[in-house]
């Protein structure tokens, strides 16, 4: 009988919130969805926005890496090849 009682007021304390639910929605069905609809594709506007600063942003960081690889190379091929002329001159005029 216990667990017939309980099950009773389960189900009476379910349509009250039910029915204080509706009684004091702040908008209509309708006008709800509109907004949740709204409010994602605000979302996914802002996530295209980020992916494409994003993208943008990778883009420059690959762009200056690259250049900075090439400086380096650069710069490493002309220490190379003073060090090939150093050599030459050093082994061709003993200094004896």
């Amino acid at each position: 009988m216990e667990d017939d009682n309980k099950l009773s007021y389960f189900f009476l304390g379910l349509g009250l919130g039910v029915a204080v639910g509706v009684l004091f929605a702040p908008k209509s069905g309708e006008e709800t969805r509109n907004i949740i609809r709204d409010k994602a594709n605000e979302g996914a506007d802002y996530a295209k926005r980020r992916a494409t600063e994003l993208r943008s942003q990778a883009s420059d960081a690959i762009e200056r890496s690259k250049q900075t690889i090439s400086r380096t190379k650069d710069n490493l091929s002309a220490a190379v090849d003073a060090g090939r002329q150093a050599y030459r001159d050093a082994t061709s005029n003993p200094t004896e």
